[in-house]
């Protein structure tokens, strides 16, 4: 990599080849490996465990007083209380991976005060390292991303991701995934959301939508997209979807449109709902989602004054479109 990076930066990317070079080997011998589950048809191996393990190690030893928030360990490293926070997912696409289905990628951001500033997203399999720094811009290896020009979704190739949870509402996405389908040109669902936010700053896909994703699956995308001249949103074309469990991402004329579309699915009380009753997050099969979103709120939020008026982001129970009467 011939351009000067940011130090942090730098870190992040030490960490990711650590991380791939265990998944690499791991890869060889599929056979071997011990597989656990975190809920039906979520998965976790002990290489998930150990890529993690060495992302965190060499992270904490260039910044001990940096905050994690990774997806096996939850914030059970690093501070406690730190504005700099790391959020890892070491393996994104484990079923793909165990399968030997050469799509899943190590992913990880560093936000400071709730804002992703570094990002790096490697995809082991093809030695493939995306990487941006806020203002920076963002790269493939040496090569500057650019969103594509496209600006019909008639045009458009759309990525996704389907849900595969146990109570997540598959009525609901269908009909989206019917009006997204019938509007571009073609859709696809790889499995790795991580890469997929990637091909959005790359170019491949003009646009992306899916549901269920947590903060570690989108984090490091997020900035690919932004810094190679994408949006990326919640169903409603808010920027909070980090904690929203829902994401939209493309080229700025595509993102517009695909807004247009997925807006009557979100689960997002809008702040002119603010008469509604307050509900709790919702929480789908995998139990520990809520808890790990809060928990990421929680690290990146800033502290609120004690006269200054709350703001109360609510996820709104059985809301869906008209007809749809599966639960949510």
């Amino acid at each position: 990599m011939s351009q000067a990076l940011h130090p942090m930066l730098n870190i992040a990317i030490k960490a990711a080849r650590a991380a791939g070079s265990i998944i690499n080997r791991a890869a060889l011998d599929l056979e071997v490996l011990k597989v656990g589950q975190k809920g039906p048809n979520d998965y976790v191996s002990e290489v998930d465990q150990a890529a993690e393990t060495a992302i965190i190690d060499v992270l904490l030893e260039a910044y001990p007083g940096h905050a994690i928030l990774a997806e096996e360990s939850g914030r059970a490293r690093g501070a406690k209380h730190s504005e700099y926070v790391w959020i890892i997912d070491p393996l994104d696409g484990t079923t793909n991976f165990l399968h030997g289905f050469p799509v899943y990628a190590v992913s990880i951001a560093l936000a400071y005060k709730g804002k992703v500033e570094q990002a790096v997203v490697y995809d082991p399999t093809r030695n493939d390292m995306f990487y941006a720094s806020k203002g920076r811009g963002a790269f493939l290896n040496d090569r500057r991303l650019r969103v594509s020009k496209r600006t019909r979704i008639s045009d458009s190739l759309i990525g996704t991701g389907f849900p595969f949870r146990k109570g997540d509402n598959f009525k609901r996405y269908v009909k989206m995934f019917e009006e997204v389908m019938q509007s571009c040109a073609g859709l696809r669902r790889p499995g790795a959301a991580a890469l997929d936010l990637c091909y959005v700053a790359a170019g491949y896909y003009d646009g992306f939508f899916e549901t269920g994703l947590q903060p570690w699956d989108a984090a490091a995308g997020s900035l690919m997209i932004t810094e190679a001249g994408g949006l990326i949103g919640n169903f409603t074309g808010e920027s909070d979807f980090l904690y929203q469990r829902e994401v939209v991402a493309g080229n700025p004329k595509v993102y517009g449109q695909l807004v247009q579309i997925l807006a009557p699915y979100t689960r997002v009380i809008k702040p002119s709902d603010k008469d509604a009753a307050p509900a709790a997050p919702e929480a789908d099969a995998d139990t520990g989602a809520a808890d790990a979103t809060q928990a990421f709120v929680a690290a990146l939020a800033p502290p609120v004054a004690a006269d200054a008026p709350k703001r109360i982001t609510r996820i709104r129970k059985n809301h869906s479109p008209a007809g749809d009467d599966a639960p949510v």
